[in-house]
């Protein structure tokens, strides 16, 4: 067989207040299109289809349009679990009928258990479940983390192994020696933090959700898809893609993705960002982060770089004069400075500019107004 990997959809997620449901359809249409051109025998989904345990109608509404396209239109199998981020409930309404039409979707633990098997391989659809689920399952009350839990979960999968077929494991968890981005919800108490690799030895291919990089774990029969989209800042360098497996031979291979829009950093002062020779070179759609140059305040900032670039997450500065100004206040003795001092040296730290004779007169004029209005300073 020939399999797709893929995760963390995380539909109705929103980047930097940015609505990104445009981005998540072109991308899911990029997805398939790689599945036909493949010609794969299934695609699995390792978790985190959308974004919030209660998704908007929007987002309910795409996938509901992906799944059918894929299910139904084009008659591809579908392996599905829930990840951490989606409600179980809520995903599985209509399971009891999807595996008429080869949409195996498992939300809870019990479910685990039972193989799905399509040619030569039993795949097993292992979602996300807190401690409790593991706990009444078993009912073991020593049960009181997924680490713990996990042993009995390997272990019950592997006694319905079949010897003459392939085993995959589709998950949604946290597995140890793995790295995390900015965008990844962080539960480590009792959640996804930890999970040992070596339980998953036995499998042939694991196929992991939960991080948003294809390389946050390199094991040699294990993988995370990585989101389809760079979710935060800190994944401005991964590659996003998919992962293409081969079931007789093990072998799996990358296919990357281009995105509807890139997130990008720039860094220039703020008369080059709004220079049209210097952003016709710069794809201004972009969601970018900005490293601003200036030292000087710019009033209506964000206004103005907003005519030009429609996407700014974020704009720092890049030479961080403000940590510079409160290292130098920390050292010097400013009760021993007049008012008159201490605010031409605010002007000149920010401004990078000395004032002028009649600013000079504005602040004198302004602090001794205030002190003959019996004012304190």
């Amino acid at each position: 067989m020939k399999v797709l990997h893929t995760a963390d959809w995380h539909i109705g997620k929103k980047l930097h207040g940015y609505d990104l449901l445009p981005d998540q359809a072109y991308i899911l249409d990029q997805i398939l299109k790689i599945a036909k051109a493949e010609a794969v025998d299934a695609i699995m989904i390792a978790g985190d289809l959308y974004d919030r345990s209660v998704p908007s109608e929007d987002s309910v509404r795409l996938l509901n349009q992906t799944i059918a396209e894929w299910n139904l239109t084009e008659e591809f199998p579908l392996l599905a679990i829930s990840g951490n981020h989606d409600s179980a409930t809520r995903l599985a309404t209509g399971a009891p009928w999807f595996n008429q039409s080869n949409f195996h979707l498992h939300t809870r633990l019990a479910e685990a258990f039972n193989p799905i098997e399509m040619g030569d391989t039993q795949f097993y659809l292992l979602p996300y479940f807190e401690p409790v689920d593991a706990r009444i399952y078993f009912e073991d009350p020593e049960l009181r983390t997924i680490q713990a839990a996990m042993p009995k979960v390997i272990e019950k999968i592997k006694a319905s192994f079949d010897p003459a077929k392939k085993h995959i494991l589709v998950s949604h968890f946290f597995v140890s020696g793995s790295s995390k981005t900015d965008s990844e919800t962080k539960i480590e108490v009792g959640g996804l933090d930890g999970i040992n690799g070596n339980l998953l030895t036995d499998f042939d291919y694991v196929a992991l959700g939960h991080l948003h990089g294809k390389d946050a774990l390199k094991v040699d029969n294990a993988r995370y898809s990585g989101s389809p989209l760079k979710y935060s800042l800190s994944e401005k360098n991964q590659a996003k893609g998919v992962w293409i497996l081969e079931t007789d031979t093990g072998e799996f291979s990358f296919r990357e993705l281009t995105p509807l829009h890139e997130i990008e950093e720039l860094q220039a002062s703020f008369a080059e960002l709004l220079d049209p020779e210097f952003y016709a070179t710069v794809d201004r759609e972009n969601y970018l982060s900005i490293l601003l140059e200036d030292r000087a305040v710019i009033p209506n900032l964000m206004n103005q770089l907003r005519q030009v670039y429609p996407r700014i997450i974020q704009v720092e500065r890049a030479n961080g004069f403000e940590t510079a100004i409160e290292t130098r206040l920390k050292t010097e003795n400013i009760k021993e400075k007049s008012p008159i001092t201490l605010t031409e040296d605010f002007f000149t730290e920010v401004s990078q500019d000395d004032l002028t004779a009649l600013q000079k007169k504005w602040i004198e004029d302004g602090l001794h107004s205030i002190l003959k209005k019996g004012g304190a300073i």
